[in-house]
């Protein structure tokens, strides 16, 4: 029994101990971790520059474009300071520089001194537009300091845009916000933004030639205004606030015989070529019945009605025929509305009113539906005002509120010269600008 417990009490041996062991894999663990961090980080730069470069390609505006690549660099890097210089067409200087995270103070004290013209590091990145790091700008064999009120930079990255091969710009940014020097990191992710950069600036600058053309297109559409005497007219058009939309919109002025004017103004549904081309056929087609006779104009435009749906394919369109014709002392405005806007009466010393009629049916939706006419005396020195909706409509209220607006405008302008008053309404309209519009006003002579 003896034997047997001391049998129990043997010991089992103990194991070595490994300090190196414990020591490598903490060592590897610690790796590993920092690996993670690094991929983490490079999906989170990678996550922001692809979020960077939609940002960028949603503008359409090219200043916008210029500074929101600005600004969106100097995020990527935590840069506390950013700049693009936009390069003359010689590429040895800067025509444009556009700077962000300066103060309101460091702008105002370097009103004097002008924007850089591509001196110093500055130009050095101009002559060699490879991607530059510096961690002391003074330090550099191009430096040239800094002007009277500039802030004091120490670090610079700078990076060249290119357009189709050739150089555009140069981006640059300075002092990071942790404040160590530009890295690798740095530099790849603003190279990449560049690339990104220059695809955006062709992009607007090819959507920037496509709105002037619809512009100008649609501008050689729209009548020069004839001598109307004795009254005296004025007309204003703007295109909407998404570029390069045509747009139906239109006005005319007819002077008939017997110190009669026939004024029209419309609205082809549509943002296209189609909606332009209508636009063009309905005013010249009405411009003939016009010449025609002197029926009311409610008559007119049923005649044109009949006429568009006989031998066109016109999308629906709202207008507004007016005749302002002699009677006794004044004028008289008769006048038959399409589905259109009530045109508005300015009438010395007092507000401006909207001329509230039952309104027709727009064009091509019934042309044997009646055309009402509608009658008003006007006074001498008196200003009828014809526009589109896009003066007035707006999401944010009703079409009621908007006319009213209007007609405190017209109220308030209605002193000024005639294509100042125009001008004074389509700066200053009641609408949010998402359409195009037209605005005509026809001014009797005074007693």
């Amino acid at each position: 029994m003896a034997g047997t417990e001391e049998g129990a009490h043997i010991r089992q041996p103990k194991q070595p101990h490994h300090p190196d062991l414990h020591e490598r894999l903490r060592t590897e663990l610690g790796r590993i971790d920092e690996q993670l961090r690094t991929l983490l980080g490079a999906m989170d730069r990678l996550q922001g520059l692809l979020d960077a470069v939609v940002s960028i390609s949603r503008e359409v505006e090219l200043p916008a474009v210029l500074h929101r690549i600005v600004t969106t660099a100097m995020d990527l890097v935590g840069a506390r300071y950013g700049a693009l210089g936009v390069l003359d067409e010689s590429g040895d200087h800067l025509e444009r520089f556009i700077a962000a995270g300066l103060s309101e103070q460091q702008r105002a004290d370097l009103a004097q001194t002008g924007f850089p013209r591509g001196l110093g590091v500055l130009g050095h990145l101009i002559r060699h537009p490879e991607p530059l790091r510096v961690e002391s700008i003074l330090a550099h064999p191009s430096s040239a300091g800094f002007p009277p009120g500039h802030p004091r930079m120490r670090t610079l990255l700078g990076v060249a845009i290119s357009v189709h091969g050739e150089i555009y710009g140069d981006l640059y940014l300075s002092e990071r916000s942790d404040g160590k020097p530009f890295d690798a990191h740095d530099e790849n992710v603003v190279v990449a933004l560049a690339a990104a950069a220059g695809i955006a600036i062709e992009n607007v600058r090819l959507f920037e030639r496509v709105r002037v053309g619809a512009e100008q297109f649609q501008r050689l559409l729209l009548p020069t205004l004839p001598d109307l005497r004795p009254f005296t007219a004025a007309a204003i058009y703007r295109p909407a606030a998404e570029p390069s939309q045509l747009g139906g919109d239109w006005y005319d002025a007819i002077p008939l015989p017997g110190n009669v004017v026939a004024v029209v103004i419309g609205d082809v549904v549509g943002h296209d070529l189609t909606a332009a081309a209508s636009m063009a056929s309905t005013r010249n087609m009405l411009r003939a019945l016009l010449f025609e006779g002197g029926d009311a104009p409610g008559a007119v435009l049923a005649q044109l009605d009949r006429t568009l749906q006989a031998i066109t394919s016109n999308p629906v369109t709202t207008t507004t025929l007016a005749r302002i014709e002699p009677a006794g002392p004044g004028w008289r405005l008769r006048w038959s509305t399409a589905g259109h806007v009530p045109p508005l009466l300015i009438v010395p010393g007092r507000r401006a009113e909207s001329l509230f009629a039952a309104p027709g049916l727009p064009l091509g939706v019934d042309p044997e539906q009646p055309r009402p006419d509608h009658s008003r005396y006007v006074p001498p020195d008196s200003t009828v005002l014809f526009f589109t909706d896009g003066l007035i409509e707006h999401p944010a209220r009703s079409v009621d509120e908007s006319l009213e607006e209007l007609a405190g405008l017209a109220t308030g302008y209605a002193g000024l010269p005639l294509q100042e008053f125009v001008q004074e309404l389509a700066d200053h309209h009641p609408s949010d600008g998402h359409d195009d519009m037209a605005v005509l006003a026809v001014r009797t002579p005074p007693a």
